[in-house]
């Protein structure tokens, strides 16, 4: 039955009464997010921590975006590392952890969305940027890299700072935490240049630079002479952006579509009550396949990356053989 005064979950106190009854969906939203979370748990810590193994400690020559992929792998390792607090959460509709706790989690989530958006771009610019000046690319030098990741991670954990600044505090109630916490009403003032700033940095200009970056090397490789030993490395490079292209799309777009969306939702600019049922209900689907980029990733690194896949089965296969000799061994001693 419908309940006349329902309200939408993740925004609290709101003003607007539409006639759903959402308790079903905000159950079925729990299960979403605990079973997700839990599905992609083991691949995400496996396949992050495998890429950081490798890519710190056998790949000496961190050039062709190395540093970034590092980065990369750290952010998607940070947000994995929170999922079993999220799983407890979804689970047992409580959160016993504290307040402090809770908005740490809360701010990972975002900090490794926009940080893996981020560092995509970079992966794709330097790899366009060292086709395009292959003697640039001889004289730069490992510790650029590493200063521009940390004022990207500054820049990044700086803007992702409003996400945990709109939520209100929950002293009162604190076994509250994610999408429970109430939102907190702006000025349109301050609002509307905030929403659009974020969908401007977080979404359209990493999408406009990825896609000038495919563009720019699909027309070097087009110009390209076969016979030039270069053509292998244009169509390596290719493939690492348009991947980078393809989890960005897959993984973030959706989320920053209904994104904006949703925050007009949630201060109740829109008012339409079916489609703020529609931007409700797609709301927790676009952050699980946002979340999905810590499973995606490492994948870039395998398939794409020509060391990475050599030093992994050179490492994880003598591994393998020393575990598999070290349990003989104990055998033989028993016996």
């Amino acid at each position: 039955m419908a309940s006349p005064n329902a309200s939408f979950p993740g925004v609290n106190a709101s003003s607007v009464i539409c006639s759903y009854n959402m308790s079903s969906w905000k159950e079925a939203m729990n299960q979403l997010y605990a079973y997700f979370y839990l599905l992609i748990f083991i691949p995400g810590l496996l396949g992050n921590s495998i890429a950081l193994w490798v890519l710190c400690r056998f790949i000496r020559k961190k050039t062709k975006a190395i540093i970034f992929m590092i980065n990369l792998a750290v952010a998607d390792l940070l947000h994995v590392l929170s999922l079993p607090l999220r799983i407890y959460y979804y689970f047992n509709h409580t959160w016993p952890f504290g307040h402090f706790m809770c908005m740490f989690c809360f701010y990972l989530k975002y900090l490794n969305m926009y940080a893996s958006i981020v560092f995509l771009v970079c992966i794709s610019i330097q790899r366009c940027a060292f086709l395009a000046r292959p003697f640039c690319a001889k004289k730069w030098k490992r510790r650029y890299d590493v200063r521009i990741s940390a004022a990207l991670w500054l820049m990044v954990g700086l803007c992702c700072s409003p996400f945990i600044l709109m939520r209100k505090n929950q002293s009162r109630d604190s076994s509250s935490c994610f999408k429970d916490l109430p939102t907190k009403k702006l000025s349109l003032n301050l609002y509307v240049p905030m929403i659009a700033a974020g969908e401007l940095l977080g979404f359209v200009l990493p999408i406009i630079i990825i896609s000038f970056c495919s563009y720019y090397i699909t027309r070097l490789l087009h110009h390209a002479c076969p016979a030039q030993q270069a053509t292998s490395d244009k169509r390596k490079a290719l493939r690492m952006v348009l991947v980078c292209t393809g989890v960005f799309l897959f993984c973030f777009a959706p989320y920053h579509i209904n994104f904006l969306l949703y925050q007009l939702v949630s201060q109740d600019v829109i008012t339409h009550c079916p489609l703020r049922l529609v931007v409700q209900h797609f709301h927790p689907i676009s952050l699980c396949m946002a979340s999905l980029s810590c499973c995606l990733n490492p994948l870039i690194y395998y398939f794409l990356t020509t060391e990475f896949r050599e030093q992994l089965s050179r490492h994880g296969s003598s591994m393998l053989r020393g575990r598999l000799m070290s349990m003989e061994s104990t055998s033989s001693y028993r016996e």
